[in-house]
């Protein structure tokens, strides 16, 4: 951040609360910019001993993940996840559990993961964000690295299934 978003004044660097942070310094404005994380949902889709991995609008072919979004205003985590599985792939689902919550630094975001049953198979994806998906049997997916990959790890654990972790960086998954 470059402008104070107050004031417009160039924004100063300078600790604050054990953290180097970008400041106004107008003494008048006094605006602070916290950097806090983003929190966003997301589901680990379960349908018939699969679940489903989506690659969003622009990411490279071999990237698939959760399906994921934005916590909006007054809308509590596991509102959140139902709606974005709606839209996203056209699903109706249920909560089965909550597998817990995990930093995604690269993007600042705080992950919220949940574990969903789908209530048919029937996929209607939303075209300007989702470009592909595919259903991956339970005893066949892999976890990765970034994101949301920790999540879906520690929900094969709680099925009895260790998988190693893959990198998305290597082409060769």
């Amino acid at each position: 951040m470059r402008y104070c978003p107050q004031c417009s004044c160039e924004m100063a660097r300078r600790e604050i609360g054990g953290r180097e942070r970008a400041v106004c310094p107008n003494r008048y404005c006094g605006f602070v910019h916290w950097d806090n994380p983003v929190p966003v949902v997301g589901g680990i889709v379960e349908w018939d001993n699969q679940v489903i991995l989506v690659r969003n609008v622009g990411w490279p072919e071999n990237w698939y993940g959760l399906v994921t979004g934005f916590l909006e205003a007054g809308e509590m985590p596991d509102e959140a996840i139902l709606r974005e599985v709606k839209e996203e792939i056209g699903v109706d689902a249920t909560i089965e559990s909550f597998i817990g919550m995990y930093e995604f630094y690269r993007k600042n975001q705080l992950l919220i993961i949940y574990h969903l049953r789908a209530h048919s198979g029937d996929v209607v994806v939303m075209e300007d964000e989702i470009a592909d998906y595919k259903w991956v049997a339970i005893d066949k997916v892999k976890p990765w690295t970034a994101g949301t990959g920790r999540a879906l790890r520690d929900w094969l654990r709680t099925r009895g299934i260790e998988r190693e972790m893959f990198d998305f960086s290597d082409v060769n998954n």
